[in-house]
């Protein structure tokens, strides 16, 4: 039995319109790190009495900016948000 991982940016990696280098590699890393974040926000907002509220809005904070970034195709925001949602935990 083979294990596939279902990887939720493959497309860059087969997509003819996005160009290689550093930038894709950024813009990957900054989508996984968007996912990666998301899920916590998910384990934020199920902690009980609303304990997790605070780190939940200030994540979502972070990756709405980081997502406006990648809109915007500011690579010097993508960098800043990339680092920021690193570090997120």
């Amino acid at each position: 039995m083979t294990s596939t991982t279902n990887d939720p940016l493959d497309f860059l990696n087969n997509s003819a319109g996005v160009q290689g280098g550093a930038q894709t590699d950024l813009i990957q890393k900054l989508l996984y790190e968007i996912i990666r974040v998301k899920e916590l926000i998910t384990y934020y907002e199920s902690i009980p009495n609303g304990a997790g509220q605070l780190g939940s809005s200030i994540l979502t904070e972070l990756v709405t900016e980081a997502y406006n970034s990648l809109v915007n195709y500011d690579t010097v925001l993508m960098k800043k948000y990339y680092d920021l949602l690193l570090n997120c935990d």
